[in-house]
């Protein structure tokens, strides 16, 4: 298989077979991320991705049951391709029981519900869409691309679809001063679309990025260990979903998993707890790895 740069993924397609479909991200303006700063964004033919999957065959045979399609917003790719790559993964491995791909807001609303239920007749699973957050002023700070109101449109057409949305939400991302307005907002987004799951952040600015040279310069100030476990405490707060919430990242000060709203109660106990710690026994609000 070939790959370009350095390759992301979600920590739950650990497993998962990684094939490039896309090099780098098409909007790669995003403030706080600097995930994709060494690639010009480009789709790679479909014969290409077609070798690289048969590549994979004859290396590990059977040994993948999921496979994850990056870079960033693989969904961008036509529809026609991405049905046939999807549809040849699956000819190719005829065990696989999840097929997956980044998509955020903006590039999921490039694709009609009639063209996302083509994905899914072809075998696509689900989407993991990073909408950071649901506050409108936070979106246009961080240059997400999308409004709130575009998030919730975007989530429903991808549920409607009956591909399963994973949606990502960025703790801390609007600083102190929208810490509240973030958590809610986030919130009632989320209560909007009810997605299959909402996967917790925190946020610790990478050097090289705009937010970054915020940060350092006192204009965007990160929230301590206790001010984003309140956060993460008023978003949990809030939810009314029927999804599962998981805080799988090493990022976070809580690790609160389960599904809502019956793990809502344990969520909130398990935060009052870690409220009652020193501060000094949780990493440093800038120090961390992604």
């Amino acid at each position: 298989m070939r790959y370009e740069g350095v390759v992301y993924r979600p920590p739950s397609e650990a497993g998962s077979l990684l094939i490039q479909a896309t090099i780098g991200c098409p909007h790669n303006k995003c403030t706080f991320c600097g995930m994709y700063k060494d690639k010009r964004f480009r789709i790679r033919p479909v014969a290409e991705i077609k070798e690289d999957i048969d590549e994979a065959q004859t290396v590990y045979g059977d040994a993948f049951d999921t496979i994850f399609f990056p870079d960033g917003n693989t969904i961008l790719m036509k529809t026609h391709e991405l049905v046939e790559i999807i549809s040849y993964a699956r000819e190719i491995f005829p065990g696989l029981k999840r097929v997956t791909m980044y998509g955020s807001t903006k590039f999921i609303l490039l694709k009609s519900e009639q063209e996302l239920q083509q994905l899914r007749a072809a075998g696509l699973n689900r989407l993991h869409s990073g909408m950071e957050s649901g506050d409108d002023v936070v979106l246009a700070r961080i240059c997400k691309g999308a409004t709130a109101q575009q998030t919730v449109e975007a989530g429903l057409r991808v549920k409607a679809a009956g591909i399963e949305l994973s949606e990502y939400v960025l703790i801390g991302i609007g600083g102190r001063e929208r810490s509240t307005e973030h958590a809610k907002n986030s919130a009632r987004v989320l209560n909007q679309i009810d997605p299959d799951f909402i996967r917790l952040r925190t946020l610790i600015p990478m050097p090289g990025t705009p937010l970054y040279e915020d940060y350092r310069r006192g204009i965007f100030q990160l929230l301590t260990p206790h001010e984003a476990l309140r956060e993460t405490r008023l978003l949990i707060e809030e939810l009314d979903v029927t999804g599962k919430l998981y805080s799988d990242h090493n990022s976070n000060y809580a690790y609160v998993n389960g599904r809502l709203p019956m793990a809502k109660s344990k969520m909130l106990q398990a935060i009052d707890y870690l409220l009652t710690l020193p501060e000094e026994q949780f990493r440093p609000p800038a120090e961390g790895s992604l």
